[in-house]
């Protein structure tokens, strides 16, 4: 571990030496990607000089402790070795955290689709509590919602929407999201009190970039039609909403957000992209599942991961055991215990695959 630190550490300089240089300052391109590098270095390589520097107290402290006879003098050297020690082992953890390979999505924007499940009406009432859920921990994060389309139920719920979230880490926060969440409460339809469970699904997929998935034109086809919704100039007068079909894959996507047909066709094309990205990346999952099964479920839509239970105001993740009291706040989205754990629970499966294969 050391070693590679070291290396690390050597390439963390390298860049910095690389950024002063005029050639790449004037190189756009080159400087924004060792900007990047340089980002992703620096809290490690500040943690790796912090870790060094208490090793250090710990030796400056063991050298008192043989040579000093005053006994005050002594009593503080071992108060400093003890303090020293803790914190070695903490910085010890989380070297190995940040030693983790990070993926590569991480720092990306997301497209959030969610759809109702089983359940009819309920279902889709729930749907819509999660996209206000979502919401609400988007606004707490200070990210940007830009929503895609919004296909509302007869009694306000919601069967389809699919949003983009625009933040620095957004996936990184948000992947563990994946999968089919569960609601059981008494439904509003429900004159006779009893207790239903119905279900959601939310898929979390990483924007994708142009150059990560090439789409040929002539794969697509593009319908225009009138927008439809309340009021609003351009609803209903123009024909600005696309509706996108790609022919390989029988992806349909519709935006009818914008006043503008380019814009909710560059919109569409944003989230054909990270479907299709998508596609790849569940196909390498499923391939991969044989040699190796993930306990912390990052995109499998068949999985149940969540239950919240409204009677008794609680919320339950499956994947971790993890059951908390405070459903009405976690519907507000109070996501961040959840969120924390489930990282937490994946970084400790990762470091104990890195450590069986040592």
């Amino acid at each position: 571990m050391f070693d590679k630190l070291e290396d690390l550490v050597r390439r963390f300089e390298e860049i910095q030496a690389e950024l002063a240089s005029p050639q790449v300052v004037n190189d756009q391109a080159r400087f924004r990607k060792l900007m990047k590098e340089q980002n992703d270095l620096s809290e490690l390589v500040d943690t790796y000089n912090e870790y060094k520097k208490q090793k250090q107290n710990v030796q400056d402290s063991l050298d008192i402790l043989d040579s000093e006879s005053d006994e005050e003098m002594r009593e503080l050297a071992k108060e400093e070795l003890a303090e020293s020690k803790k914190n070695i082992e903490e910085l010890e953890q989380k070297l190995k955290i940040l030693l983790i390979p990070k993926d590569p999505n991480d720092d990306k924007n997301v497209v959030v689709e969610i759809r109702a499940g089983a359940g009819g009406d309920e279902a889709a009432l729930f749907a819509g509590e999660l996209y206000r859920m979502y919401v609400k921990y988007v606004e707490a994060m200070r990210w940007k919602i830009d929503l895609i389309d919004y296909n509302e139920s007869g009694i306000g719920g919601v069967k389809e929407c699919v949003f983009m979230v625009n933040g620095q880490g957004a996936y990184s926060k948000l992947k563990y999201e994946s999968g089919v969440h569960r609601v059981q409460r008494v439904p509003v339809t429900e004159s006779g009190g009893r207790i239903h469970t119905s279900t959601a699904t939310v898929a979390i997929m990483p924007e994708a970039e142009e150059v990560e998935v090439q789409i040929n034109p002539e794969d697509c086809r593009i319908d225009v039609f009138r927008s439809s919704g309340n009021g609003g100039q351009c609803v209903n007068t123009t024909d600005s909403a696309v509706r996108l079909t790609h022919i390989p894959t029988g992806i349909v996507i519709s935006c009818q957000d914008e006043k503008s047909q380019l814009k909710n066709r560059d919109k569409a094309m944003k989230v054909l992209r990270a479907k299709l990205l998508e596609l790849e990346r569940e196909k390498a999952h499923d391939s991969e599942a044989a040699a190796r099964k993930s306990q912390v479920g990052t995109g499998d839509r068949s999985e149940k991961i969540r239950t919240y239970n409204f009677p008794q105001g609680r919320c339950t993740d499956h994947r971790i055991h993890l059951t908390v009291y405070n459903l009405l706040d976690v519907m507000n989205g109070d996501l961040q215990e959840f969120i924390d754990a489930l990282t937490a629970a994946d970084q400790a499966e990762r470091l104990a695959e890195m450590a069986g294969e040592q």
